[in-house]
Protein backbone atom coordinates (compact mmCIF):
# COMPACT_ATOMS: atom_id res chain seq x y z
CA UNK A 1 0.00 0.00 0.00
CA UNK A 2 1.44 3.49 -1.09
CA UNK A 3 1.36 6.05 1.77
CA UNK A 4 -0.51 9.55 0.86
CA UNK A 5 1.70 12.16 2.57
CA UNK A 6 0.84 16.05 2.60
CA UNK A 7 1.85 19.07 4.36
CA UNK A 8 -0.80 21.28 6.70
CA UNK A 9 0.22 24.79 7.91
CA UNK A 10 -1.80 24.58 11.11
CA UNK A 11 -1.48 25.78 15.18
CA UNK A 12 -4.15 22.92 16.24
CA UNK A 13 -2.78 19.75 14.90
CA UNK A 14 -4.92 17.86 17.92
CA UNK A 15 -7.86 18.97 15.80
CA UNK A 16 -7.21 16.50 13.02
CA UNK A 17 -8.49 12.97 13.07
CA UNK A 18 -6.45 10.33 12.88
CA UNK A 19 -5.17 7.47 14.45
CA UNK A 20 -1.85 8.61 15.86
CA UNK A 21 -0.17 12.07 16.34
CA UNK A 22 3.15 11.98 16.71
CA UNK A 23 5.12 15.59 17.91
CA UNK A 24 9.55 15.73 18.23
CA UNK A 25 10.57 17.42 21.23
CA UNK A 26 14.45 18.48 21.20
CA UNK A 27 16.38 18.63 24.51
CA UNK A 28 16.73 19.54 27.33
CA UNK A 29 12.63 19.61 27.49
CA UNK A 30 10.68 19.85 30.68
CA UNK A 31 7.22 19.05 29.55
CA UNK A 32 5.18 19.76 32.89
CA UNK A 33 6.98 23.41 33.38
CA UNK A 34 3.92 25.92 32.78
CA UNK A 35 6.21 28.16 30.99
CA UNK A 36 6.28 25.56 28.36
CA UNK A 37 5.49 27.01 24.69
CA UNK A 38 5.23 24.95 21.19
CA UNK A 39 3.53 22.15 20.04
CA UNK A 40 4.09 19.73 23.26
CA UNK A 41 2.21 22.82 25.04
CA UNK A 42 -0.41 23.14 22.67
CA UNK A 43 -1.35 19.45 23.25
CA UNK A 44 -0.93 19.74 26.74
CA UNK A 45 -3.09 22.00 27.22
CA UNK A 46 -5.95 20.36 25.04
CA UNK A 47 -5.21 17.16 27.09
CA UNK A 48 -6.34 19.24 29.94
CA UNK A 49 -2.64 18.87 31.51
CA UNK A 50 -2.93 14.99 31.24
CA UNK A 51 0.10 14.41 28.76
CA UNK A 52 2.65 16.67 31.16
CA UNK A 53 2.02 14.45 34.04
CA UNK A 54 2.72 11.28 32.01
CA UNK A 55 5.67 12.93 30.56
CA UNK A 56 7.36 14.08 34.13
CA UNK A 57 6.46 10.32 35.41
CA UNK A 58 8.55 8.83 32.24
CA UNK A 59 11.37 10.99 33.15
CA UNK A 60 10.99 12.47 29.39
CA UNK A 61 14.20 15.03 28.94
CA UNK A 62 13.50 15.41 25.10
CA UNK A 63 16.62 12.88 24.71
CA UNK A 64 17.60 11.09 21.72
CA UNK A 65 15.59 8.02 21.75
CA UNK A 66 13.38 8.52 24.36
CA UNK A 67 9.63 7.50 23.35
CA UNK A 68 6.50 7.99 25.18
CA UNK A 69 2.99 7.02 24.32
CA UNK A 70 -0.06 8.74 25.82
CA UNK A 71 -3.71 7.54 24.70
CA UNK A 72 -5.97 10.77 24.67
CA UNK A 73 -9.10 9.11 25.99
CA UNK A 74 -11.08 10.84 23.19
CA UNK A 75 -9.40 14.51 24.65
CA UNK A 76 -7.85 15.32 21.14
CA UNK A 77 -9.40 13.92 17.57
CA UNK A 78 -6.33 11.52 17.61
CA UNK A 79 -6.69 8.45 19.40
CA UNK A 80 -3.24 8.31 20.89
CA UNK A 81 0.16 10.90 20.80
CA UNK A 82 3.60 9.20 20.50
CA UNK A 83 6.38 11.92 22.14
CA UNK A 84 9.62 10.88 20.06
CA UNK A 85 12.84 12.89 21.97
CA UNK A 86 14.66 14.15 19.09
CA UNK A 87 17.91 15.00 21.20
CA UNK A 88 20.38 18.04 20.64
CA UNK A 89 19.20 21.13 18.69
CA UNK A 90 22.46 21.23 17.03
CA UNK A 91 21.90 18.18 15.20
CA UNK A 92 18.99 18.84 12.55
CA UNK A 93 20.96 17.48 9.57
CA UNK A 94 18.89 15.38 6.82
CA UNK A 95 20.03 12.43 8.30
CA UNK A 96 18.70 13.27 11.95
CA UNK A 97 15.11 14.47 10.00
CA UNK A 98 15.13 11.14 8.03
CA UNK A 99 15.00 9.09 11.44
CA UNK A 100 12.82 11.13 13.53
CA UNK A 101 10.36 10.50 10.43
CA UNK A 102 11.17 6.91 10.46
CA UNK A 103 10.84 6.61 14.07
CA UNK A 104 7.51 8.08 13.58
CA UNK A 105 6.55 6.14 10.71
CA UNK A 106 7.94 2.56 13.16
CA UNK A 107 5.65 4.22 15.96
CA UNK A 108 2.69 4.02 13.65
CA UNK A 109 3.12 0.35 12.75
CA UNK A 110 3.17 -0.74 16.44
CA UNK A 111 0.49 1.06 17.06
CA UNK A 112 -1.62 -0.27 14.25
CA UNK A 113 -2.31 3.03 12.78
CA UNK A 114 -3.36 3.68 9.34
CA UNK A 115 -3.52 7.71 9.29
CA UNK A 116 -1.06 9.94 11.40
CA UNK A 117 0.29 13.30 11.98
CA UNK A 118 3.75 14.50 12.95
CA UNK A 119 4.14 17.80 14.08
CA UNK A 120 7.23 19.13 12.69
CA UNK A 121 9.71 21.34 15.33
CA UNK A 122 10.41 24.57 13.91
CA UNK A 123 12.70 25.03 11.13
CA UNK A 124 11.69 21.63 9.59
CA UNK A 125 8.52 22.67 7.37
CA UNK A 126 11.32 24.00 4.99
CA UNK A 127 13.24 20.12 4.58
CA UNK A 128 10.42 17.73 3.95
CA UNK A 129 11.96 15.49 1.25
CA UNK A 130 14.46 13.65 4.10
CA UNK A 131 11.14 13.70 6.27
CA UNK A 132 9.55 11.64 3.45
CA UNK A 133 12.27 9.58 2.57
CA UNK A 134 12.03 8.93 6.32
CA UNK A 135 8.63 8.31 6.70
CA UNK A 136 8.36 5.51 3.49
CA UNK A 137 11.85 4.03 5.34
CA UNK A 138 10.08 3.82 8.87
CA UNK A 139 7.00 2.00 7.99
CA UNK A 140 8.62 -0.83 6.14
CA UNK A 141 7.72 -4.05 6.45
CA UNK A 142 8.65 -7.54 4.71
CA UNK A 143 5.17 -9.17 5.03
CA UNK A 144 4.30 -9.98 1.17
CA UNK A 145 4.88 -13.89 2.34
CA UNK A 146 2.91 -13.94 5.51
CA UNK A 147 -0.51 -15.51 5.32
CA UNK A 148 -4.05 -15.54 7.83
CA UNK A 149 -3.12 -14.31 10.98
CA UNK A 150 0.47 -13.36 10.39
CA UNK A 151 -0.66 -10.56 8.02
CA UNK A 152 -0.53 -7.07 9.47
CA UNK A 153 -3.63 -5.66 10.52
CA UNK A 154 -3.49 -2.85 9.52
CA UNK A 155 -1.26 -0.36 7.45
CA UNK A 156 -0.20 3.24 7.16
CA UNK A 157 -1.63 4.62 4.49
CA UNK A 158 -2.02 9.04 5.10
CA UNK A 159 0.47 10.32 6.62
CA UNK A 160 0.06 14.52 7.17
CA UNK A 161 3.33 16.86 8.48
CA UNK A 162 1.82 19.58 10.35
CA UNK A 163 3.63 22.58 11.04
CA UNK A 164 2.25 26.29 12.43
CA UNK A 165 4.91 27.55 10.32
CA UNK A 166 4.29 28.46 6.58
CA UNK A 167 5.60 25.52 4.11
CA UNK A 168 8.06 25.89 1.23
CA UNK A 169 6.65 27.04 -1.90
CA UNK A 170 7.73 23.39 -2.72
CA UNK A 171 6.58 21.30 -0.41
CA UNK A 172 4.45 18.95 -2.79
CA UNK A 173 7.57 18.46 -5.10
CA UNK A 174 9.88 17.70 -2.09
CA UNK A 175 7.41 15.05 -0.34
CA UNK A 176 7.50 13.30 -3.96
CA UNK A 177 11.04 13.25 -4.55
CA UNK A 178 11.66 12.06 -1.17
CA UNK A 179 8.66 9.17 -1.20
CA UNK A 180 10.52 8.02 -4.72
CA UNK A 181 13.83 7.94 -3.15
CA UNK A 182 12.71 6.03 0.21
CA UNK A 183 10.58 3.61 -2.28
CA UNK A 184 14.03 3.08 -4.05
CA UNK A 185 15.44 2.22 -0.45
CA UNK A 186 12.93 -0.31 -0.23
CA UNK A 187 12.89 -1.83 -3.46
CA UNK A 188 16.16 -2.95 -2.81
CA UNK A 189 15.50 -3.74 0.48
CA UNK A 190 12.17 -6.14 -0.98
CA UNK A 191 14.97 -7.87 -3.26
CA UNK A 192 17.27 -8.95 -0.71
CA UNK A 193 14.80 -9.69 2.00
CA UNK A 194 12.76 -12.26 -1.05
CA UNK A 195 14.05 -15.45 -0.62
CA UNK A 196 16.30 -17.46 -2.91
CA UNK A 197 13.78 -19.52 -4.90
CA UNK A 198 12.11 -16.63 -5.49
CA UNK A 199 15.05 -14.20 -6.38
CA UNK A 200 17.53 -15.95 -9.01
CA UNK A 201 19.52 -14.70 -11.93
CA UNK A 202 16.83 -14.66 -13.95
CA UNK A 203 14.01 -13.51 -12.02
CA UNK A 204 16.13 -10.04 -10.69
CA UNK A 205 17.04 -8.91 -14.40
CA UNK A 206 12.97 -9.27 -15.42
CA UNK A 207 12.47 -7.58 -12.29
CA UNK A 208 15.13 -4.79 -13.11
CA UNK A 209 13.16 -4.80 -16.35
CA UNK A 210 9.97 -4.13 -15.46
CA UNK A 211 11.41 -1.22 -12.97
CA UNK A 212 13.26 0.43 -15.84
CA UNK A 213 9.82 0.47 -18.33
CA UNK A 214 8.12 1.72 -14.91
CA UNK A 215 10.31 4.23 -13.86
CA UNK A 216 11.53 5.30 -18.01
CA UNK A 217 15.10 3.82 -17.81
CA UNK A 218 17.14 1.60 -20.22
CA UNK A 219 17.66 -1.99 -19.31
CA UNK A 220 19.71 -4.18 -21.31
CA UNK A 221 20.22 -7.85 -19.94
CA UNK A 222 23.16 -10.43 -21.27
CA UNK A 223 21.93 -13.65 -20.57
CA UNK A 224 24.70 -16.95 -19.81
CA UNK A 225 25.49 -17.81 -23.37
CA UNK A 226 26.26 -13.76 -24.12
CA UNK A 227 27.97 -13.78 -21.07
CA UNK A 228 30.57 -16.57 -22.39
CA UNK A 229 30.51 -14.99 -26.14
CA UNK A 230 31.57 -11.79 -24.65
CA UNK A 231 34.50 -13.77 -22.94
CA UNK A 232 32.85 -12.56 -19.23
CA UNK A 233 34.33 -16.17 -17.90
CA UNK A 234 35.23 -15.21 -14.49
CA UNK A 235 31.13 -14.41 -13.88
CA UNK A 236 30.27 -17.52 -16.07
CA UNK A 237 32.32 -19.71 -14.05
CA UNK A 238 30.54 -18.87 -10.80
CA UNK A 239 27.54 -19.44 -12.39
CA UNK A 240 28.29 -22.80 -13.61
CA UNK A 241 27.10 -24.95 -10.62
CA UNK A 242 23.37 -23.57 -11.14
CA UNK A 243 20.80 -24.71 -13.03
CA UNK A 244 19.77 -20.66 -12.71
CA UNK A 245 22.42 -19.39 -15.35
CA UNK A 246 23.98 -15.85 -14.35
CA UNK A 247 22.91 -12.82 -15.84
CA UNK A 248 24.75 -9.55 -16.47
CA UNK A 249 22.32 -6.61 -16.17
CA UNK A 250 22.91 -3.08 -17.51
CA UNK A 251 20.41 0.15 -16.46
CA UNK A 252 20.85 3.47 -17.38
CA UNK A 253 19.64 6.96 -17.15
CA UNK A 254 20.41 9.68 -19.90
CA UNK A 255 18.60 13.06 -18.68
CA UNK A 256 17.13 14.92 -21.40
CA UNK A 257 19.33 17.60 -21.45
CA UNK A 258 23.27 17.52 -21.54
CA UNK A 259 25.08 15.27 -18.73
CA UNK A 260 27.28 17.11 -16.58
CA UNK A 261 28.70 13.82 -15.62
CA UNK A 262 28.47 9.79 -16.43
CA UNK A 263 28.56 8.00 -13.24
CA UNK A 264 28.83 4.03 -13.07
CA UNK A 265 27.74 2.27 -10.19
CA UNK A 266 28.24 -1.88 -10.12
CA UNK A 267 26.86 -4.23 -7.64
CA UNK A 268 27.68 -7.74 -7.14
CA UNK A 269 24.37 -10.20 -7.26
CA UNK A 270 24.95 -13.57 -5.68
CA UNK A 271 21.57 -14.34 -5.14
CA UNK A 272 22.18 -17.42 -2.97
CA UNK A 273 25.59 -18.25 -2.19
CA UNK A 274 26.27 -21.84 -0.65
CA UNK A 275 30.49 -21.47 -1.10
CA UNK A 276 30.24 -24.20 -4.06
CA UNK A 277 32.53 -26.83 -3.75
CA UNK A 278 34.25 -24.75 -0.53
CA UNK A 279 30.81 -25.15 0.65
CA UNK A 280 29.66 -23.01 3.84
CA UNK A 281 28.98 -24.44 7.07
CA UNK A 282 25.22 -24.88 7.83
CA UNK A 283 24.49 -22.51 10.52
CA UNK A 284 24.14 -19.00 8.80
CA UNK A 285 23.68 -20.33 5.36
CA UNK A 286 20.26 -19.03 5.25
CA UNK A 287 21.24 -15.42 5.36
CA UNK A 288 23.18 -15.68 2.02
CA UNK A 289 19.97 -14.63 0.38
CA UNK A 290 21.54 -11.41 1.33
CA UNK A 291 24.39 -11.87 -0.79
CA UNK A 292 22.71 -10.07 -3.48
CA UNK A 293 22.53 -6.84 -1.92
CA UNK A 294 25.28 -4.92 -4.00
CA UNK A 295 22.71 -5.64 -7.11
CA UNK A 296 19.63 -4.36 -4.55
CA UNK A 297 21.05 -1.32 -4.45
CA UNK A 298 21.31 -0.99 -8.19
CA UNK A 299 17.73 -1.47 -9.03
CA UNK A 300 16.78 1.18 -5.85
CA UNK A 301 19.61 3.39 -7.30
CA UNK A 302 18.06 3.43 -10.25
CA UNK A 303 14.17 3.84 -9.21
CA UNK A 304 15.72 7.19 -6.82
CA UNK A 305 17.39 8.57 -10.40
CA UNK A 306 14.32 8.40 -11.62
CA UNK A 307 12.25 9.93 -8.65
CA UNK A 308 14.95 13.03 -8.44
CA UNK A 309 15.40 13.27 -12.07
CA UNK A 310 19.39 14.47 -12.28
CA UNK A 311 21.33 16.17 -14.70
CA UNK A 312 23.91 13.44 -14.99
CA UNK A 313 24.23 10.22 -16.65
CA UNK A 314 23.82 7.02 -14.55
CA UNK A 315 24.54 3.55 -15.26
CA UNK A 316 23.92 0.71 -12.45
CA UNK A 317 25.15 -2.47 -13.66
CA UNK A 318 24.35 -6.21 -11.80
CA UNK A 319 26.74 -9.51 -12.02
CA UNK A 320 24.05 -11.80 -10.87
CA UNK A 321 24.91 -15.42 -10.51
CA UNK A 322 24.08 -18.68 -8.21
CA UNK A 323 26.73 -19.89 -6.47
CA UNK A 324 26.21 -23.87 -6.13
CA UNK A 325 28.09 -26.85 -5.67
CA UNK A 326 26.75 -29.03 -8.72
CA UNK A 327 28.68 -31.64 -11.52
CA UNK A 328 29.69 -29.19 -13.40
CA UNK A 329 30.79 -26.11 -10.38
CA UNK A 330 33.84 -23.99 -10.82
CA UNK A 331 36.81 -25.42 -8.65
CA UNK A 332 39.68 -24.69 -6.71
CA UNK A 333 42.73 -25.40 -8.95
CA UNK A 334 40.79 -23.85 -11.96
CA UNK A 335 42.21 -21.19 -13.97
CA UNK A 336 39.94 -18.75 -15.74
CA UNK A 337 40.27 -16.33 -18.09
CA UNK A 338 38.51 -12.54 -17.67
CA UNK A 339 36.55 -9.94 -20.06
CA UNK A 340 40.04 -7.97 -19.07
CA UNK A 341 42.15 -10.61 -20.34
CA UNK A 342 43.89 -12.13 -17.38
CA UNK A 343 43.79 -14.87 -16.27
CA UNK A 344 42.59 -16.06 -12.85
CA UNK A 345 43.43 -19.36 -10.29
CA UNK A 346 40.62 -20.04 -7.96
CA UNK A 347 41.58 -20.73 -4.74
CA UNK A 348 38.44 -21.10 -2.60
CA UNK A 349 34.92 -21.19 -4.31
CA UNK A 350 33.20 -19.02 -1.33
CA UNK A 351 35.12 -16.09 -2.87
CA UNK A 352 32.89 -16.07 -5.65
CA UNK A 353 31.48 -12.20 -4.92
CA UNK A 354 35.07 -10.57 -6.36
CA UNK A 355 35.13 -12.55 -9.61
CA UNK A 356 31.82 -11.38 -11.19
CA UNK A 357 32.34 -8.17 -9.90
CA UNK A 358 35.55 -8.63 -11.85
CA UNK A 359 33.93 -9.00 -15.02
CA UNK A 360 31.32 -6.31 -14.28
CA UNK A 361 34.31 -3.68 -13.33
CA UNK A 362 35.50 -4.20 -16.78
CA UNK A 363 32.75 -3.90 -18.51
CA UNK A 364 31.94 -0.64 -16.37
CA UNK A 365 35.38 0.77 -16.98
CA UNK A 366 34.75 0.51 -21.00
CA UNK A 367 32.13 3.32 -20.65
CA UNK A 368 34.59 5.82 -19.58
CA UNK A 369 33.02 6.80 -16.57
CA UNK A 370 33.98 9.88 -14.62
CA UNK A 371 33.34 8.13 -11.40
CA UNK A 372 33.09 4.21 -11.24
CA UNK A 373 31.65 2.84 -7.52
CA UNK A 374 31.11 -1.20 -7.01
CA UNK A 375 29.19 -2.23 -3.81
CA UNK A 376 29.20 -5.78 -2.58
CA UNK A 377 28.70 -7.96 0.69
CA UNK A 378 32.11 -9.01 0.03
CA UNK A 379 34.12 -10.20 2.98
CA UNK A 380 33.80 -11.54 6.62
CA UNK A 381 37.28 -9.89 7.12
CA UNK A 382 35.16 -6.36 6.61
CA UNK A 383 32.51 -7.35 9.44
CA UNK A 384 35.78 -8.47 12.03
CA UNK A 385 37.23 -5.15 11.08
CA UNK A 386 34.60 -2.81 11.17
CA UNK A 387 31.18 -4.66 12.98
CA UNK A 388 27.60 -5.21 11.92
CA UNK A 389 27.16 -1.13 11.36
CA UNK A 390 29.67 0.04 9.45
CA UNK A 391 30.90 -0.98 5.51
CA UNK A 392 34.51 0.10 4.24
CA UNK A 393 35.44 2.06 1.37
CA UNK A 394 38.42 1.96 -0.70
CA UNK A 395 39.51 5.11 -3.59
CA UNK A 396 42.00 5.75 -5.72
CA UNK A 397 42.66 9.12 -5.12
CA UNK A 398 42.31 11.64 -2.48
CA UNK A 399 39.91 13.90 -4.61
CA UNK A 400 37.76 10.76 -4.57
CA UNK A 401 38.07 10.33 -0.89
CA UNK A 402 37.01 13.83 -0.29
CA UNK A 403 34.14 13.39 -2.49
CA UNK A 404 33.04 10.58 -1.54
CA UNK A 405 33.09 11.82 2.41
CA UNK A 406 30.83 14.55 1.61
CA UNK A 407 28.69 12.48 0.03
CA UNK A 408 28.34 10.31 3.04
CA UNK A 409 28.31 13.22 5.22
CA UNK A 410 25.10 14.46 3.20
CA UNK A 411 23.48 10.87 3.03
CA UNK A 412 23.88 10.26 7.32
CA UNK A 413 25.24 6.80 6.26
CA UNK A 414 28.32 4.70 8.56
CA UNK A 415 31.19 3.93 5.87
CA UNK A 416 35.00 4.17 7.07
CA UNK A 417 37.76 4.82 4.81
CA UNK A 418 40.40 2.07 4.40
CA UNK A 419 44.03 1.59 3.22
CA UNK A 420 44.49 0.49 -0.26
CA UNK A 421 47.89 -1.16 1.20
CA UNK A 422 50.19 -1.82 -1.53
CA UNK A 423 52.37 -4.02 -0.08
CA UNK A 424 49.74 -6.73 0.50
CA UNK A 425 49.45 -7.34 -3.68
CA UNK A 426 51.76 -9.85 -3.52
CA UNK A 427 49.43 -12.27 -2.29
CA UNK A 428 47.95 -12.08 -5.50
CA UNK A 429 50.57 -13.64 -7.24
CA UNK A 430 50.05 -17.01 -8.56
CA UNK A 431 52.40 -19.28 -9.77
CA UNK A 432 50.32 -20.60 -12.84
CA UNK A 433 48.02 -17.84 -13.85
CA UNK A 434 48.28 -13.98 -13.75
CA UNK A 435 46.77 -14.05 -10.38
CA UNK A 436 45.27 -16.18 -7.48
CA UNK A 437 42.15 -14.27 -6.07
CA UNK A 438 42.05 -14.61 -2.55
CA UNK A 439 45.28 -13.52 -0.60
CA UNK A 440 46.12 -14.59 3.29
CA UNK A 441 43.67 -14.31 6.28
CA UNK A 442 44.60 -10.99 7.85
CA UNK A 443 43.49 -7.94 5.79
CA UNK A 444 41.39 -9.66 3.93
CA UNK A 445 39.19 -6.73 2.82
CA UNK A 446 41.71 -4.99 1.42
CA UNK A 447 43.42 -8.04 -0.94
CA UNK A 448 39.65 -8.04 -2.17
CA UNK A 449 39.79 -4.15 -2.90
CA UNK A 450 43.35 -5.07 -4.31
CA UNK A 451 42.42 -7.55 -6.59
CA UNK A 452 39.00 -5.46 -7.81
CA UNK A 453 41.36 -2.85 -8.89
CA UNK A 454 43.31 -5.02 -11.13
CA UNK A 455 39.84 -4.98 -13.46
CA UNK A 456 39.44 -0.93 -14.06
CA UNK A 457 41.31 -0.76 -16.70
CA UNK A 458 42.14 3.26 -17.20
CA UNK A 459 39.59 4.09 -14.61
CA UNK A 460 41.21 6.95 -12.31
CA UNK A 461 38.63 7.68 -9.99
CA UNK A 462 37.04 4.38 -8.28
CA UNK A 463 35.47 3.75 -5.08
CA UNK A 464 34.86 0.01 -3.85
CA UNK A 465 32.29 -0.42 -1.03
CA UNK A 466 32.39 -3.60 1.35
CA UNK A 467 29.02 -3.14 2.70
CA UNK A 468 29.07 -7.34 4.65
CA UNK A 469 28.33 -5.73 7.79
CA UNK A 470 25.29 -3.01 7.51
CA UNK A 471 23.10 -4.78 4.21
CA UNK A 472 21.17 -6.70 7.08
CA UNK A 473 20.08 -5.40 10.49
CA UNK A 474 19.06 -7.79 13.45
CA UNK A 475 17.27 -4.76 15.28
CA UNK A 476 15.62 -1.18 13.69
CA UNK A 477 18.14 1.68 14.06
CA UNK A 478 17.99 5.59 13.15
CA UNK A 479 16.06 4.95 9.58
CA UNK A 480 16.96 1.46 9.44
CA UNK A 481 14.21 -1.41 10.01
CA UNK A 482 15.21 -5.04 11.03
CA UNK A 483 16.15 -7.35 7.92
CA UNK A 484 17.87 -5.60 4.39
CA UNK A 485 18.94 -2.20 5.20
CA UNK A 486 19.68 -0.80 1.78
CA UNK A 487 22.64 0.69 2.70
CA UNK A 488 24.54 2.42 0.49
CA UNK A 489 22.04 3.52 -2.12
CA UNK A 490 21.36 7.12 -0.46
CA UNK A 491 25.05 7.81 -0.64
CA UNK A 492 25.02 7.19 -3.95
CA UNK A 493 22.36 9.08 -4.88
CA UNK A 494 24.11 12.10 -3.06
CA UNK A 495 26.99 11.41 -5.16
CA UNK A 496 24.52 11.77 -8.09
CA UNK A 497 23.23 14.78 -6.78
CA UNK A 498 26.52 16.45 -5.74
CA UNK A 499 27.86 15.99 -9.52
CA UNK A 500 25.28 17.53 -10.81
CA UNK A 501 25.78 20.79 -9.06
Amino acid sequence: MSIKITARSTDKPHEIAVDLLVVGVWAPSSPAKKSAKGALATLDAAMGGALSKVLEREEFAGKAEQQVAVHTAGRIAASKIVVLGLGSKDASDAAHLRTFAARAGRAANAERATSAVIVLPEGFESKLRPLAEGVELGAYRFTRHFTGDRKPKAELAEVVFASEHKFAADAKKQIEQGQGVGRGVNMARDLSNEPPNVIFPKSIADLATHEGKKHGFKVTVFDDKEIEKRGMLLLHAVGRGSSHGPRLVHMSYVPSGKAKKRLVFVGKGITFDSGGLSIKPAQGMGEMKHDMSGAANMVGLMVAVAAVKPDVEVHAIMACAENMPDGNAYRPGDIWGSLDGKTVEIINTDAEGRLVLADALTYAAGLEPDLLVDNATLTGACVVALGMTWSAFYVTNEDTRAKFASALKESGEQMWHMPLVDEYKDQLKSDCADLKHTGERWGGSITAGLFLREFIGKTKNWVHCDIAGPSAADRPSGWNVKGATGHGVLTFLSLIERSAK
